[in-house]
């Protein structure tokens, strides 16, 4: 990655609010209660801090005047999360909704929507309708809208994306916030299946990449400007080969930033001429993880912008803990000061619009999340807020590790051990699988898995979170290698990691239990029945068990996409739901082969993975003269739970199912 050095940091002045006492011991309760404040975030001006905070249950917007410090509630929701905050200027604030503990992405299968609310609390609209609100009118297409980004200078519009034109593809509009009112930018647009739009500095969209139907291939589309014809500049396949992804228009709007992995395992950052098609110099790499785009062409941590003009100002990459590099001089020497003034943390900032004000972002895997003010002049910084303050004192080390496949692949994850851990222990160990299963689930201080580790760990057990082949992020040859081995190489990744830790002798291996949800519950049921002698038990959550039911029924809510109907079948390495190894590699098929217990778990409206067949894995099992030990399932809870206190009584639960079967 390109680094930048800059000479010693003076030294910053540090207020810090008093804390408070707490016992040192991680409950139920600490782990899932709701932050106290999060996501926030200053005004064009730096007048005012817009954030989240409790109310009725739920995470609700509320405005701090930052000259005063006086606080406003603006909204009072107890079904959903306020999430995503925006301003538009100084005077409103957009916002979506979601569920902000779901373990699965918050508001990815209930929430969404867009909505608008004055500072004071006037003229709130919603703009666009959730997910929950459009399948309970019975549609089979969501049509939704994000926010691209705001004007400068304009606070009646901003601009978002969205399938409003065609149900398929994406396009930009200019969404007039006082009437709800869309205005299209991409019309014209070379092709269908569009997404991940560029625009110039002047608002002109100049560069979209675009899907060929019933295929994996990726068209990248460029024109000169508003009125040249569109050509196109390169085609990928999300599922091998080298990938390219158009990051950003530098300051001349004829140069790009890119993304691509031509000639080497992970993603880099380019400068390319899209007018003589050339790829020049990188300006930024990591020798392990992905920067810019990922494998499969989706967008990852990379290239900083101005979030006011959209110049280009910093380099981030999201290894085995967050890096930054800035272009300029003085952010570099804001970051070394703040890097000394906040040892052992994860620091980043961010200036309001007009530079006045900078909130400072911290954590670590042992400290939850702290905002600070810092004034640049006077070289001090005021804490205005922590996330979870009293986790202080109760977190254990995230320990980056690495473990080599059968085949192989060096695949990074994560170790989490007791705090009174010695070193050569045997214990009993809980392997974590991240869902998706392409998506790079977990990383430093976030994630589900990271949550099991820190609460697992807390109980006096070891937790293993590996990443595994088809793990996107983490280069192409990890991603790539993920392709037609679905419960096969795919879940011997799972008993190499297991092996890992038991070799490295933080593993006790008559003492493992595997762990995860979504595609992590499958993993967890597949390596019962693959490797029966191997766990000792299972907790399966959300779990897929049959893969034809999965992908056929129109019950879930991705049913009728071809492309993802396409990209499973790759994944799976078939050619017809119908053939035996599809049958094969469905735990529901399976369940006389499992010979150890097993803890399942549902939300009872999921769309993403029907109830049904976790229903009939049940019933399987008792049939198999197995039953499962425990099957919670709750109500108002669908891919993911986001209450607290049903995740509170699953974790009881679960916590007394390790306890039997593996002990502490």
């Amino acid at each position: 990655m390109r680094r930048f050095f800059v000479g010693l940091a003076s030294t910053l002045m540090l207020i810090v609010s008093a804390g408070v006492s707490h016992s040192q011991t991680l409950s139920l309760e600490d782990m899932f209660k709701s932050p106290q404040l999060a996501s926030p975030t200053l005004s064009r001006s730096g007048k005012y801090l817009a954030a989240t905070a409790p109310h009725k249950g739920r995470m609700n917007l509320m405005v701090m005047d930052m000259e005063t410090r006086k606080g406003t509630l603006l909204t009072s929701f107890d079904d959903f999360d306020v999430l995503n905050v925006r301003w538009v200027g100084d005077e409103k604030l957009l916002f979506t909704l979601g569920l902000f503990n779901s373990p699965t992405g918050p508001g990815q299968f209930d929430g969404g929507g867009l909505f608008v609310v004055g500072r004071d609390g006037s003229g709130s609209r919603r703009l666009a309708a959730t997910v929950r609100e459009l399948r309970d009118t019975r549609q089979r297409v969501y049509r939704t809208i994000a926010v691209y980004r705001t004007i400068p200078g304009n606070t009646n519009e901003v601009i978002v994306e969205g399938n409003l034109t065609s149900a398929d593809s994406e396009d930009l509009y200019r969404l007039n916030l006082n009437n709800g009112r869309t205005t299209l930018l991409t019309s014209g647009r070379p092709s269908d299946l569009t997404s991940g739009w560029l625009l110039d500095s002047k608002f002109v969209p100049r560069v979209v990449v675009a899907g060929v139907k019933n295929e994996l291939t990726q068209i990248v589309y460029y024109r000169k400007d508003a009125d040249s014809p569109w050509v196109e500049l390169t085609r990928f396949s999300r599922d091998k080969g080298a990938v390219f992804v158009p990051l950003a228009f530098e300051s001349d709007d004829q140069m790009l930033q890119v993304a691509t992995n031509k000639g080497r395992d992970t993603m880099a950052v380019y400068r390319y001429d899209p007018n003589t098609k050339t790829l020049g110099e990188m300006v930024a790499s990591h020798p392990r993880f992905d920067m810019g785009a990922d494998s499969q062409g989706a967008r990852v941590a990379g290239i900083i912008t101005n979030p006011v003009d959209d110049k280009i100002i910093g380099y981030r990459v999201n290894g085995d803990k967050p890096e930054t590099v800035w272009l300029d001089a003085g952010r570099s020497k804001i970051q070394a000061m703040l890097d000394q003034a906040l040892p052992g943390t994860i620091n980043t900032f961010a200036r309001s619009a007009d530079g006045s004000r900078t909130l400072v972002t911290s954590f670590s895997d042992l400290k939850p999340t702290r905002w600070y003010l810092l004034d640049e002049e006077k070289r001090k910084l005021e804490e205005v807020g922590a996330a979870r303050p009293w986790l202080d004192g109760k977190l254990v080390e995230q320990r980056p590790m690495r473990y080599t496949t059968r085949d192989g692949l060096e695949i990074p994850g994560y170790l989490f051990l007791p705090k009174d851990y010695k070193e050569g222990t045997k214990l009993p160990i809980i392997v974590h699988i991240h869902g998706g299963p392409q998506v790079r689930a977990d990383s430093f201080g976030n994630g589900f898995g990271t949550r099991e580790g820190q609460l697992f760990a807390s109980r006096g057990y070891s937790v293993l979170v590996p990443n595994f082949r088809v793990t996107p992020g983490l280069g192409n040859k990890i991603y790539s290698a993920g392709f037609g081995t679905y419960g096969r190489q795919m879940s011997e990744d799972h008993e190499d990691a297991l092996a890992w830790a038991v070799k490295e002798g933080y593993a006790d291996p008559k003492r493992a239990c595997i762990s995860g949800a979504s595609y992590g519950g499958y993993a967890a049921l597949q390596a019962m029945v693959k490797t029966p002698d191997l766990f000792k038990c299972a907790i399966a959550g959300l779990a897929v068990t049959d893969l034809e039911y999965q992908l056929t029924t129109p019950d879930s809510d991705f049913y009728g996409s071809e492309t993802a109907d396409k990209f499973w079948r790759e994944m799976v390495g078939t050619k017809d739901w119908s053939q035996p190894i599809v049958a094969a590699m469905s735990p529901v098929n399976n369940a006389s082969k499992i010979k150890g217990a097993v803890f399942l778990y549902a939300g009872k409206d999921d769309v993403r993975v029907p109830i049904p067949q976790i229903l009939r894995m049940d019933r399987a099992l008792t049939a198999a003269g197995n039953p499962a030990k425990a099957f919670v399932i709750k109500e108002k809870e669908g891919h993911g739970f986001g209450i607290p206190e049903n995740n509170v009584d699953l974790y009881t639960q679960v916590l007394k199912f390790l306890e039997v079967q593996i002990g502490k």
